[in-house]
């Protein structure tokens, strides 16, 4: 028989906090973080023998009911509940993961009312004092220690740890973790994060894994536009498009955004990079902006000069503010604005 789905919209009763120790929670059920909590759930699910109890939590309320509903069709008999706000979550599960968008959404889910650290206040000292919070949000350093420093005020136990590795790696859980916090924090996230994770890379203190994510998207973003450059280039002077991508991605000029993102459909066959999709289902064009902007704010807070990074952030603006249609969709569509400017350009 399956379970049906339960959808709690008040602080759970007693009987519910009672599970709270081998209960695990998720908030944040976007592209990402739906693939990271599925395969948490259904590995730690395997791994308890079916005593684990899951809570999920998303600004969408049909987006975790959805979710639910999926992993209930997978996993006939799991325990899994939908909860109203992060609070609530906070209340009845021992660790939690939060996945969302950038640093307002944080600091919302953490710090309101209805938040996580007023959930863990209330709770006994011993209850929050066991409580295990991840992030795994891309934002800004500084708001993400001072999340962590409200957080430890209950108590609780907490570790900045973004991802690499994109929506393809979520799925196949093979992301990499680059995490920030005490080396006791790290090794209690350690558990919970190799169940959506293939490498996990302990960076430091608080808001170190945050430090190595944003230095590494700026890597990134830089070499997906150039990448589309080269690719349009090729391609004007007469090249085969995937006859260039296996010369680059057999060169020097190797790299993920060329031989895992290329954004040319065709250019890598044995892939399925999202171009094959017109760009849906990726990382999207606005949270590399993003991304872009908080390498430069952080930059400009050390006095770092970052003149590629700056350049590629007018870039990806100029994309969400020239081609909206692309805003949602994989920054690989760079190449389609860049595409469409040449061609404006050549007549």
């Amino acid at each position: 028989m399956r379970p049906t789905l339960r959808l709690l919209q008040a602080i759970p009763s007693s009987s519910a906090v009672a599970y709270r120790p081998h209960t695990l929670g998720f908030i944040g059920l976007g592209r990402m973080g739906s693939e990271m909590a599925y395969n948490l759930f259904s590995r730690t699910l395997v791994e308890s023998g079916g005593s684990t109890r899951f809570t999920v939590c998303d600004a969408r309320q049909e987006v975790a009911e959805r979710f639910v509903r999926k992993f209930a069709d997978q996993f006939p008999g799991a325990k899994v509940d939908v909860l109203s706000t992060p609070a609530e979550v906070a209340a009845v599960s021992g660790t939690l993961i939060t996945m969302l968008p950038s640093s307002p959404h944080v600091r919302s889910a953490y710090t309101e009312d209805d938040g996580i650290v007023p959930a863990l206040m209330k709770l006994s000292p011993e209850s929050a004092k066991s409580t295990l919070c991840i992030d795994s949000t891309t934002l800004d350093v500084e708001a993400a220690r001072q999340v962590a420093a409200h957080v430890a005020k209950t108590g609780a136990i907490m570790v900045d740890a973004p991802v690499s590795g994109g929506v393809a790696g979520a799925k196949a859980g093979t992301l990499s973790f680059l995490v920030g916090g005490t080396n006791t924090a790290f090794e209690l996230a350690t558990p919970i994060l190799a169940h959506m994770g293939g490498r996990i890379i302990y960076c430091g203190s608080s808001g170190a894994g945050l430090v190595a994510k944003i230095c590494n998207n700026l890597v990134l973003g830089v070499q997906q536009i150039v990448v589309a450059e080269s690719m349009l280039l090729g391609q004007k002077l007469g090249l085969d498009p995937q006859v260039l991508a296996a010369v680059i991605n057999s060169s020097t000029g190797a790299c993920w955004a060329c031989s895992v993102n290329n954004p040319v459909p065709g250019a890598v066959p044995e892939k399925s990079p999202p171009c094959e999709r017109d760009y849906e289902g990726g990382f999207a064009t606005t949270l590399m902006l993003k991304d872009m902007g908080l390498a430069k704010d952080i930059a400009d807070s050390v006095g770092t000069p970052l003149p590629l990074g700056q350049t590629a952030e007018q870039i990806y603006a100029d994309v969400v503010r020239e081609d909206p249609e692309l805003a949602d969709r994989d920054f690989s569509s760079v190449y389609r604005y860049l595409r469409l400017a040449s061609n404006l350009t050549s007549r």
